[in-house]
């Protein structure tokens, strides 16, 4: 409940005092008591509700005249039920009883007014009206819990404007409301009430630039709406008249949740009392409304493709045809980035992660930008606009390292880890076990932002023994039945043992590579390469320890993972450190639409006609009930060190699980 004031009782002349709404008013009797009394009692008027609690209890009596007997412990309380007309209209008598005296009195004046700071803390999309309202003031999780949401206006509904919508303080278009919280102010006062008394509505000042506030001045101009808190403007009097008025404020939120910033601001009226010049103004009563700003929520492979990126280059043309089908048959939009803009940069994948954010009466896309800054760094700029938002982090100029790309980041679909539910599954980051001259790690910006979203637990895993460095290198997720998934890993383990069998059938001079390269190895020749093997132990280990990291985070077993046959190569870095890179292409780098999945065509061994990988693959799949299309990215993805998942970018169907709803 809203805080208000405390009324001390005078027997040497009557009190006024203000009360509002919807708040307990302690009221002081005893210290006012003369010597000698042992009781009092109260004399109210019908629209004053007294609560009297004493120790041992008595009964409470709302409103007529009785006695209770004077006690440190007392406590008095006033409750009203309805708003003045006039100042000082609900006249209370306080009458002291001793044992020989005539009874002592003393009387008190209340204006009462309502004051409601009117958010939607029950997080319906919608704001209600209540005079009588619960305690407002904290912000708590779940599906029971309360607090208003509010939305980082990261995106642009103005064709008129170069900024997005949260880098100016006007609003253009109409459009743009929707993306802000609804706050109302409803008062009733005394036509003179403010004569005296002053309405401020302010936010910290530490708060000041994570939002701002714009008030609906009620009038038919384009610039009916003002900007009256937000950066360098943390406090606002509020101009209003007296008698029945209500005023309606539009918040939005300029920043995301980060390491310097929970997420948590409140909106807060104060009521002062100026009636005394001389004197500096007294506060009579607050309130607030408590906002958390929406975190921005990554989108696993599990939830429906809706749109599907990707870049022409000169000699794609064949892959993007795949591709093309492939998103024709999942049924989502297919959106192609011309190279000549883009300055043939093909890693779609790796500058951007699309996501969104959620109020109860607004969802947007918000594309996440990479520091990466390739040649498609205008292309997720290229995305803002109307209902599609933006936010980029880390070092935006230079320093960012292979770590930093985002086909560093995935996120994992909903999982239970030991009774605790992560409805909206738990971010991934690649990076490397320990400090050293040859390790990398994601930017602490990167990592600041994405654990303070709090919703998805950030995973660490060891990837920097790659040679790219990235987790999709080893890892993807796909769709299972019954709303469940599983996890793919590359298996150089799963690869030898294919191999061998092939070699026991008599298979050994089939190659790979066959029409892609000039050296094309047997597979007995694969299964004798010491060198190899000894690159794949050391693959394997590391894919093992990520397999033990994933299997305690995400809480799963054995029969959760499949292992997608793989080998890899090791070979220096730019550097001069050995790092590993797929020996052919990386068949767990794929793109997933649904059931259909786009896999990096290997060119493995041709048994009976057709690939050993490949059938090995379909094997392991199709029961799931998923539809495996091979595709080709050897010339134009696989020796640049990339596969379809890094050429490709998907936006996905948000979650329908409310992220306010869980408890991080």
């Amino acid at each position: 409940m809203a805080q208000g004031t405390r009324i001390h009782v005078s027997l040497e002349q009557p009190t006024s005092a203000v009360c509002v709404l919807g708040t307990e008013t302690q009221l002081d009797v005893y210290s006012a008591a003369p010597e000698g009394c042992t009781s009092f009692s109260l004399s109210t008027p019908p629209g004053v509700l007294v609560d009297v609690a004493h120790s041992p209890p008595t009964k409470k009596n709302p409103t007529c005249s009785s006695k209770w007997p004077l006690d440190p412990r007392l406590e008095v309380s006033l409750r009203m039920k309805a708003a003045s007309r006039s100042t000082g209209d609900q006249k209370i008598r306080v009458s002291y009883y001793g044992r020989t005296k005539a009874p002592a009195q003393a009387l008190i004046y209340i204006t009462a007014v309502e004051i409601s700071l009117i958010g939607d803390i029950t997080r319906t999309g919608k704001a209600k009206h209540s005079v009588i309202k619960k305690n407002q003031r904290t912000w708590t999780w779940g599906p029971r819990g309360q607090g208003a949401i509010l939305l980082v206006n990261c995106d642009r509904d103005s064709p008129r404007s170069a900024n997005m919508d949260s880098e100016d303080d006007i609003i253009l278009n109409k459009k743009d409301l929707q993306d802000m919280s609804l706050v109302t102010l409803h008062t009733s006062t005394p036509r003179d009430f403010f004569r005296d008394h002053r309405l401020v509505l302010h936010v910290a000042r530490t708060e000041m630039d994570k939002v701002r506030v714009f008030r609906d001045k009620g009038d038919k101009q384009s610039s009916k709406f003002k900007a009256i808190l937000g950066p360098q403007q943390p406090a606002h009097t509020l101009d209003l008249p007296g008698g029945q008025h209500k005023a309606d404020f539009y918040v939005e939120g300029l920043t995301f949740p980060d390491a310097d910033f929970p997420g948590l601001v409140s909106l807060n009226i104060s009521l002062l009392d100026a009636s005394d010049q001389g004197l500096p103004e007294a506060l009579l009563f607050q309130d607030s409304v408590p906002f958390r700003v929406a975190p921005w929520i990554m989108t696993p492979n599990t939830q429906t493709p809706k749109e599907v990126y990707v870049c022409s280059t000169e000699e794609n043309e064949d892959f993007l045809m795949a591709v093309a089908e492939l998103a024709k048959k999942a049924q989502c939009k297919l959106t192609v980035c011309p190279a000549e803009e883009y300055m043939e940069d093909r890693w779609m994948q790796d500058e951007m992660e699309i996501g969104y954010i959620q109020a109860p009466h607004q969802m947007l896309p918000v594309v996440f930008d990479s520091p990466r800054n390739g040649g498609l760094k205008d292309f997720p700029k290229y995305m803002l606009g109307s209902d599609f938002g933006y936010v980029t982090r880390g070092p935006q100029k230079e320093g960012a390292t292979d770590l930093d790309s985002f086909g560093n980041l995935e996120v994992s679909p909903p999982v239970t880890v030991g009774g605790k539910k992560y409805p909206l599954g738990r971010i991934l980051i690649g990076s490397s076990l320990y400090p050293s001259t040859s390790s990398q790690d994601m930017h602490q910006a990167l990592l600041d932002f994405l654990g303070a979203q709090l919703v998805q637990a950030p995973i660490k895993l060891y990837s920097d023994w790659l040679l790219v460095g990235h987790i999709d290198e080893f890892l993807s997720f796909v769709p299972a039945p019954n709303q469940g998934f599983r996890l793919l890993l590359a298996s150089p383990r799963s690869c030898y043992k294919l191999f061998q069998e092939q070699l026991k059938q008599g298979r050994g001079e089939a190659v790979l590579f066959e029409g892609k390269k000039k050296k094309q190895p047997k597979i007995k020749e694969i299964l004798s390469n010491k060198k190899l093997r000894e690159h794949n132990s050391y693959a394997e280990s590391c894919i093992d320890w990520n397999r033990e990291v994933l299997k305690r985070e995400l809480g799963l077993s054995e029969q959760d993972i499949i292992d997608i046959p793989q080998l890899f190569d090791l070979r220096k870095d730019g550097r001069g450190f050995l790092k590993a890179e797929a020996y052919f292409p990386n068949m767990v780098n794929m793109l997933v639409l649904g059931k259909h999945l786009g896999i990096p065509k290997p060119f493995g061994p041709i048994v009976n006609g057709h690939c050993c990988l490949e059938e090995k693959v379909r094997a392991l799949l199709e029961p799931l009930g998923l539809h495996c299309t091979f595709i080709d990215d050897f010339y134009t993805y696989h020796i640049r060190q990339g596969e379809v998942h890094c050429g490709t970018n998907v936006r996905r169907q948000p979650f329908s699980f409310k992220w306010w709803h869980m408890e991080p």
